[in-house]
């Protein structure tokens, strides 16, 4: 059974933490260059890859005691959220173009772009956290899914316009605010528990 509270939960800490990241502006770049459909197929793959290895390796974490589990997903919370408080601009690498526009080369380019960008980034141990956390890798799993989905179509449809709307660094410190939150209660759940 499919939890909405916790697939809710995911889905903002996931969402809010991924739209300052440089994959965003990938999607972005990409989706100027090339059919949005096609550059979509290939980053939703990649996205739902990374998702179901990150609930994979939460789930392990389950096995462990669970005053363990929540003092490990504490210190990453908070270690998530020193990251993005500490975090730079960075500037965008360059995108290489596919040859021709076809399907499968669009969405291949946007696939292997994604694979390895977001290989260990920090919404996919977020989300290993998160499946720890919660033991729902189901619910876990689809809110991360629905959230990289989602930042993925806006950064690849609108992504200029939400950027010109609200400043990058105020999404990163509300990611970063939710991180923290979530690490103080997982410390505080492994200390009283």
């Amino acid at each position: 059974m499919i939890s909405l509270t916790v697939t809710a939960v995911v889905f903002g800490v996931v969402f809010l933490a991924e739209l300052p990241d440089k994959t965003a502006l990938a999607g972005l770049v990409l989706g100027t260059r090339y059919r949005a459909s096609y550059v979509f197929a290939g980053v939703a793959a990649a996205f739902l890859l990374h998702v179901v290895l990150a609930v994979a390796a939460g789930s392990v974490l389950t096995l462990l005691p669970q005053q363990i589990v929540h003092a490990i997903t504490g210190v990453l919370f908070l270690g998530g959220a020193a990251v993005l408080l500490m975090k730079k601009d960075e500037d965008e690498d360059e995108i290489r173009k596919p040859e021709d526009q076809s399907f499968w080369k669009v969405s291949g380019a946007g696939f292997m772009l994604i694979l390895v960008a977001e290989f260990g980034d920090l919404t996919q141990i977020m989300t290993a956290n998160l499946a720890a956390r919660y033991d729902d890798p189901l619910s876990v799993g689809l809110g991360a899914v629905l959230a990289l989905w989602a930042v993925a179509g806006l950064g690849i449809v609108g992504g200029k316009a939400l950027m010109k709307r609200v400043p990058l660094a105020l999404i990163t410190k509300i990611a970063a605010l939710l991180m923290l939150g979530l690490g103080v209660w997982s410390l505080w759940e492994a200390v009283a528990g």
